[in-house]
């Protein structure tokens, strides 16, 4: 458990410097909101309308943005072949960074969550249900997103592989998110079938992800 509180502790500090990566997917974030009311237009309908799904699509491409940071720093400086040789079980390292990766560049989002939604016209209740959706979906995609960088952290170029493989895993994410936060500002669907799906989508990605990451940088780095 120290090993694995010091693993998050680091990567949490590098990610949190200067060009680290958390702050550019929290930048990210904060223009694709800001842009989204001038290519709309002045309908404030339809601008509330489509809040969560801006919110969500924003959210879900700047996790996408910042995924490439999780393993291929360590790479680089060879801290990737200490942490496999570790004593530490390499599935419980992998967790960890993903856990410090979202801390570090997920958890900002859902914070900034409810002053942007002030520029999408939400009321207090809608931004509610959206920043908790974020809170339990954007895990989802940061484990299912590990399971891509891990595979291309071998390969040379391997953004653009990470980008095929991880969109099509997090687009049932995206789909039961909004359909969670649309539930809860206008229905007629229940807020709970959506949400717990979402919920349930980001337990499985907790459990298979670290595995499939692991197996993936074994195989890579043999």
């Amino acid at each position: 458990m120290t090993a694995l509180t010091a693993l998050i502790r680091r990567d949490i500090k590098i990610a949190l410097r200067v060009g680290g990566g958390a702050l550019i997917g929290v930048l990210f974030f904060l223009t694709v909101v800001v842009l989204m009311p001038f290519a709309v237009g002045p309908d404030l309908a339809l601008l509330s309308r489509l809040g969560p799904a801006i919110l969500w699509l924003g959210a879900l491409l700047a996790s996408l943005l910042t995924l490439d940071r999780l393993f291929m720093a360590d790479h680089e400086d060879g801290s990737l072949d200490l942490i496999t040789m570790s004593r530490t079980p390499l599935e419980l390292a992998c967790a960890a960074k993903a856990l410090a990766h979202w801390l570090a560049a997920g958890l900002p989002l859902i914070v900034a969550t409810p002053v942007l939604g002030l520029l999408l016209n939400l009321d207090m209740v809608a931004t509610a249900a959206v920043a908790l959706t974020l809170l339990a979906g954007t895990p989802a995609l940061t484990f299912t997103g590990m399971i891509g960088a891990a595979l291309a952290v071998t390969l040379h170029r391997g953004g653009l592989l990470m980008a095929v493989l991880v969109l099509p895993l997090s687009i049932p994410v995206l789909i039961f998110g909004v359909a969670a936060s649309q539930a809860a500002i206008t229905g007629p669907l229940s807020f709970g079938a959506p949400f717990s799906i979402l919920c349930a989508l980001s337990l499985v990605s907790l459990v298979i992800g670290p595995f499939a990451a692991a197996a993936s940088l074994k195989h890579g780095l043999d």
